[in-house]
């Protein structure tokens, strides 16, 4: 049944372009086209989105519909495509995604696709918590109790940058250590996988794919499993196009290939 309420949700993002059933539009966005007015300009076009993207990609077992929505999410913010954000944001909400968590997303996406994309989202974000009511208490809010640090791995982590980088740019570094890695990666209203795999999106959905070996990794150690890691590239073909994919896939296959079975 959940299944069939988010491809039904997914099929009012095409067939309406809001985010209930009832053709309502949240307030400030761009709604998505009609399916008549997609038919009126690319036919063809139509008919993927209902019978690949509807039909198929979103019914795959691989990924979660939660985790799909976190991936679609991730990959908008990233490419700065803010006019589908309302929609996919409202179905993120319909399949499981908190509040307190997709507010995590953009302040986490700040970081890694620049302050910009993340202030980009904050009027769809806004408008869509206000169309469903939510309240700043269900927020995560700027100082809270911080997850464990591994602190082995992060020293390593830290050493490694410090030698490589630390002379050329010291800001870098210490901004990595100090508010990266030892600050934003440890707030708990983003689980560590979740924030890994928002990471690893916005890495491939970007192009960014040197950088995709080191937090795949990561991803894998915080609980993304193989079959996940090689559906997320299936999904984000269609969210960020076919040559980041293919772009990303020696990488990810390699990562995959190298980790113990």
């Amino acid at each position: 049944m959940r299944l069939l309420a988010g491809i039904m949700c997914l099929f009012c993002l095409i067939a309406s372009g809001a985010v209930a059933a009832e053709q309502t539009t949240i307030e400030g966005a761009n709604p998505m086209s009609k399916s008549e007015d997609i038919r009126a300009v690319a036919p063809a076009l139509n008919t993927y989105a209902e019978k690949v993207l509807l039909g198929d990609l979103w019914k795959r077992p691989g990924l979660s519909l939660r985790d799909r929505s976190i991936v679609t999410v991730a990959a908008l913010i990233a490419r700065d495509q803010t006019v589908e954000l309302p929609s996919y944001l409202g179905l993120a909400l319909d399949n499981g995604e908190k509040p307190a968590e997709i507010s995590e997303i953009i302040t986490h996406l700040a970081f890694y696709t620049g302050w910009a994309n993340a202030m980009d989202a904050i009027p769809a974000a806004r408008d869509v918590f206000k169309n469903r009511n939510i309240s700043g208490d269900q927020l995560p809010q700027d100082s809270e109790q911080q997850l464990p640090l591994d602190e082995a791995a992060e020293k390593q982590r830290a050493t490694r940058v410090e030698e490589q980088f630390g002379r050329i740019t010291p800001s870098l570094v210490q901004y990595t250590t100090d508010v990266l890695f030892q600050d934003l990666w440890l707030r708990p209203a983003l689980a560590p996988r979740d924030r890994s795999l928002v990471t690893v999106s916005a890495l491939i959905a970007t192009g960014q794919v040197a950088q995709v070996t080191y937090h795949l990794n990561r991803a894998m150690d915080n609980g993304l499993t193989r079959e996940e890691a090689g559906e997320l590239l299936g999904h984000l073909a269609f969210y960020a196009g076919w040559p980041s994919a293919f772009s990303a896939a020696p990488v990810v296959k390699d990562v995959i290939e190298k980790r113990p079975h």
